[in-house]
């Protein structure tokens, strides 16, 4: 049995002519938190929504947990139920309050009973720190309630591993520590997270490697700590000063 959460070996994407992701090698372990960083239309997200199936590579295998994604619906919805994506937007259902967007997917998916999915959901709220929201509608919360919502909605699925599409990009900057802040508990905790962002601090903190992104390539791939004080590529180099003078 691997201990590989996520392989992608040889992955290759083309958006009509463009070539968006250019022979992806990644190996993620179970429990191992990995930060994918880049300037903007590196294929950062276009690496996680691969992953989660909502863009289908044409070139090479992508695995999860040991299931290798292929063209059957059945595998797309399979790969779904054990791999949670939190993206830049919401994504909530805005008539239904925060309490009926957390049960949605258990009911449906997973046909667990309303109270079973409302115990369930009542605990992750709880766990995102926002147990007294639950009978809100999204519009009523703010940005960084939304988000930990919908993080707590991935977590009701009790996927096995967590993608981050930029989750605090949508943010005002006195909302995203609060966000970040439900991010780093959960790796503490041990949860299998694969994170696009710019939060350089938060990487620091919880990121097992590094992964630095630029047109397409994995350019540089190492832990933390070498690739903050001694990254090897200019391209890296010049990226993290910029990002890090913010």
């Amino acid at each position: 049995m691997s201990d590989a959460a996520i392989e992608l070996a040889g992955v290759n994407k083309w958006f009509d002519t463009f070539h968006v992701l250019k022979d992806i090698n990644l190996t993620v372990k179970n429990g191992e938190r990995v930060v994918i960083c880049g300037p903007s239309g590196s294929g950062k997200s276009t690496v996680v929504r691969c992953i989660n199936q909502l863009e289908k590579h044409q070139q090479g295998t992508i695995r999860v947990d040991g299931v290798e994604l292929t063209d059957d619906p059945k595998s797309a919805a399979s790969i779904r139920s054990e791999v949670g994506m939190v993206f830049q937007q919401f994504n909530l259902f805005p008539h239904l309050t925060v309490l009926e967007n957390l049960t949605l997917g258990p009911i449906k998916a997973r046909g667990l009973s309303r109270k079973d999915a409302e115990e369930k959901a009542r605990k992750y709220l709880d766990r995102v720190h926002i147990p007294d929201q639950a009978d809100k509608r999204p519009v009523q919360l703010s940005g960084g309630q939304q988000q930990r919502v919908a993080i707590a909605r991935s977590l009701c699925m009790e996927p096995r591993v967590l993608l981050f599409d930029e989750p605090t990009s949508a943010l005002d900057p006195e909302m995203i520590s609060e966000v970040l802040d439900v991010m780093v508990e959960l790796a503490q905790e041990g949860m299998t997270m694969v994170v696009v962002t710019h939060e350089m601090g938060f990487a620091r903190k919880v990121a097992d490697k590094m992964i630095f992104m630029d047109a397409g390539e994995i350019v540089e791939e190492g832990h933390p700590e070498h690739f903050f004080t001694n990254p090897q590529s200019e391209r890296c180099r010049k990226f993290l000063s910029q990002i890090l003078q913010h």
